[in-house]
């Protein structure tokens, strides 16, 4: 069963706290059942029937005409909501995940479908965010976006479309939009139900939905929980110019647009594929998708959820919407993994569940229980083993300015801290047919396909947090280049197997349940365990480029051989340790298979060392990578394999669907 929210230790009032205090109190008085005793409340509790809730649809109009038809669209939103407060005239607030798989692909570990009974009223919500929400006075509302299940309109993946008509949802449960008991009827629905406190979560394209709302600065939405979500679609596609995937907004859309939307939406269709070229253009469709724009309208607090080792949507979109959310002072906290693309509730259930509980209790109905007060950040160091920091990045993180120098043979580097002397090159050529991992196998052989930089092994633990950045100055020897920068923890480690099936996780046969149930929707989820495997290095950290895109996002230009360019990569946000005893590389290669797709040629690439630095993130700054990278590092034994996690081959992904 759920574990219960923790208590916090007493401390003196603030004149502030006493407000929240006396919140607290009448939040207790509206939400406990009737007859009850009114007592101040730290933890909603599930008083309500869930056998008996009220479960409905209405349709909400989002006031767009995405499909062209003369008719502003409608978007369909299931409701689930406790039927005890509606009957003594007691407003709840709502927890709504907007999303496009409630038909085609499902949600969750076990792919759950909405499901409806033959007058078409809901019985199961995928989740289990109804069932065990609901009977602790929460109302929780599944809108299915434009163009996808019962809804109007046409899907066009993570744009005006999509976001608007969550944020019309939002409206009218605060009584600023319609709203209409049928798809195609007058009769209005109205909200009267709800104190219109919306709280949004979502994995994936779910939690983009969320970051895309919250963007707009909508009045009433109090807090959203992004799980592996976007912040910017393009950083989805590409990184700076260079794909990242075989396919396109549109193809996605395909894949989620409901059957009878598809026929009527072809012209929205050719937008989506006119506006974003493979080339990797930044286009007009990409600044509409891009949510970090919009960082300074958010109103609501932020709860981030990421897996560390995502390859589907990568860790770029949670670290600058986390630095875009921290430059504009918006609450917020963080949770990041050792997984791939894994929701929490399958890597950390019972405490995902219990701080999950405490975050909704606060911002939504008032509960003054100390989460907003407590560690910001839980980072996983090793599988199911947490560590927490009261700010995040942690106090005294500062970026550092590493450089790579030529070593003892052509390819095999170090890093230092003083440039390397001008006229010092490294030359590699692009072998589409090699990765990550390859390169770091062979860090220490000199091989024509990367240059490797590598620290003597240190001799105290190193802990980078945050976003990395590597400059490079290369000159091709053709018309076209990719480049990629890889960060690599050298040496033996037990991590979660993130490139398995399950993407770091082991899904069991047992059940636990979290919250009540139905006989057509049980609470009830097949445990998972962590899926680990040993290696003898990890690549951490991760950055592409494409060199023709040197002077301008928004259009690459064919590159002149024998000419020198200057372009920086961005490196995927994280939070690692490298131990005592380990080497911390840099790597400079060309295509990373199966996580970028090669140029259109396969150049040699000379780098200008005396131009080129990676700016890193180091807790303690330069003066912890030199107190890390000097003295007598600790004797470690050889590691049992050399090989790290093999790279997943790219392929058209799906964000979220039917995956965990």
């Amino acid at each position: 069963m759920p574990i219960r929210a923790r208590g916090t230790r007493h401390r003196s009032r603030s004149p502030r706290a006493l407000v929240l205090a006396a919140v607290t109190a009448l939040a207790a008085v509206l939400l406990a059942p009737v007859g009850a005793q009114a007592a101040p409340a730290r933890e909603s509790r599930p008083v309500y029937s869930y056998e008996n809730a009220i479960r409905e649809a209405v349709w909400v109009d989002t006031g767009l005409d995405g499909d062209g038809n003369g008719r502003t669209d409608r978007v369909a939103v299931d409701i689930v909501r406790p039927r005890e407060p509606a009957q003594a005239g007691r407003k709840v607030p709502v927890i709504m995940d907007a999303s496009p798989y409630y038909a085609c692909c499902g949600r969750g570990n076990e792919s759950q479908l909405k499901t409806y009974d033959a007058n078409g009223v809901i019985q199961q919500m995928p989740l289990f965010y109804d069932n065990y929400f609901v009977p602790r006075g929460y109302a929780f509302v599944g809108v299915d976006l434009t163009g996808t299940n019962r809804s109007d309109g046409c899907e066009d993946v993570g744009g005006r479309s999509d976001v608007l008509s969550a944020k019309a949802v939002v409206d009218w449960l605060n009584g600023r939009a319609r709203a209409y008991t049928t798809r195609t009827g007058t009769e209005r629905a109205t909200a009267g139900w709800t104190n219109g406190r919306t709280g949004m979560i979502g994995k994936s394209w779910d939690g983009s939905i969320a970051n895309g709302v919250a963007a707009t600065g909508v009045e009433g939405l109090r807090t959203i929980v992004p799980i592996s979500a976007i912040s910017s679609w393009y950083d989805y596609y590409f990184a700076k110019g260079a794909a990242l995937y075989d396919g396109g907004p549109a193809d996605l859309g395909d894949y989620v647009t409901s059957p009878d939307a598809r026929a009527r939406c072809a012209a929205v269709r050719q937008k989506l594929v006119d506006g974003s070229p493979r080339t990797g253009d930044w286009t007009k469709l990409w600044t509409e998708r891009d949510y970090v724009l919009g960082a300074d309208k958010v109103k609501a607090s932020v709860f981030v959820v990421h897996g560390m080792q995502d390859l589907n949507v990568r860790t770029k979109n949670f670290g600058q919407w986390w630095d875009a959310l921290a430059k504009n002072g918006v609450e917020r906290k963080i949770w990041l993994s050792q997984t791939g693309h894994v929701d929490p509730f399958d890597y950390r259930r019972g405490t995902w569940v219990d701080t999950l509980h405490q975050w909704f209790d606060h911002y939504l109905l008032g509960y003054d229980n100390g989460i907003e007060r407590r560690p910001m950040a839980d980072i996983e160091r090793h599988p199911d083993q947490w560590s927490t920091d009261r700010v995040w990045p942690p106090s005294g993180t500062a970026t550092t300015a590493l450089h790579p120098v030529n070593g003892p043979a052509p390819g095999v580097g170090g890093l230092s801290l003083a440039s390397a002397p001008a006229g010092a090159t490294a030359t590699f050529t692009d072998n589409p047919a090699l990765d990550e991992q390859s390169w770091a196998a062979a860090i220490d052989t000199a091989t024509p396909d990367k240059a490797g930089f590598v620290t003597q092994p240190l001799s105290q633990d190193l802990r980078v947090a945050g976003s990395s950045r590597v400059t490079v100055t290369a000159t091709p020897s053709t018309s076209s280049a990719h480049l990629s920068a890889v960060l690599v923890d050298l040496g033996p480690d037990t991590i979660r197997d993130y490139a398995g099936s399950g993407e770091g996780i082991r899904t069991g046969t047992d059940r636990t349940c979290w919250g009540a149930s139905t006989a057509a929707d049980s609470s009830c989820y097949l445990t998972t365990s962590a899926a680990t495997v040993d290696v003898g290095h990890t690549v951490f950290s991760r950055g592409w480029a494409d060199l023709g895109h040197y002077a301008s996002a928004t259009h690459g230009v064919a590159l002149t051989p024998g000419r020198p360019y200057t372009i920086t990569l961005d490196l995927a946000a994280t939070d690692h340790v490298v131990p005592a005893g380990h080497r911390l590389a840099l790597i400079v290669a060309g295509t990373d298979n199966g996580l970028i797709e090669p140029a259109s040629t396969r150049p040699a690439l000379t780098v200008d060392l005396a131009r080129t630095r990676a700016e890193v993130p180091f807790v303690g700054g330069f003066r912890a990578f030199a107190r890390a990278t000097a003295g007598t590092p600790p004797r470690l034994g050889a590691p049992a394999t050399p090989e790290g996690v093999p790279v997943p081959r790219m392929t058209r992904r799906v964000p979220g669907a039917g995956q965990n």
